[in-house]
């Protein structure tokens, strides 16, 4: 997958967050995990933007690590609100899904980039 691909994959992930969000309940604690969501979600694809503008291999593993750790906390707060019941499973399935789609290929690309530099 190319990093255009990804950047675009990324959005997308973003978008859909973004939609899951603006039908979360307008609680003290709806309004609370939406904004952590929202926050970590959209992060994912902005910060995958600078990953892709690293000036080193050191500084490209450095805010990969980033995005994976934003992507991870989003799916932390799926999984509340998949245990809180308070929006339709299927939507919350989907950026389950996709959030560990990429963060098994962010993982995977960091462990290839830290095997490259160590064989240097």
């Amino acid at each position: 997958m190319t990093s255009e691909e990804l950047k675009a994959r990324t959005k997308k992930f973003s978008l859909v967050v973004i939609d899951t969000v603006e039908k979360l309940p307008n609680t003290i604690s709806g309004r609370a995990i939406a904004n952590q969501i929202v926050r970590s979600g959209t992060s994912v694809g902005a910060n995958y933007r600078a990953v892709c503008r690293a000036r080193s291999d050191r500084e490209f593993i450095s805010k990969m690590s980033i995005v994976i750790e934003e992507a991870d906390e989003t799916l932390f707060w799926i999984e509340i609100l998949q245990e809180k019941k308070c929006i339709d499973y299927t939507q919350l399935n989907q950026i389950w899904k996709e959030g560990n789609e990429l963060i098994a290929i962010f993982v995977s690309t960091v462990k290839s980039m830290k095997s490259r530099l160590n064989k240097s």
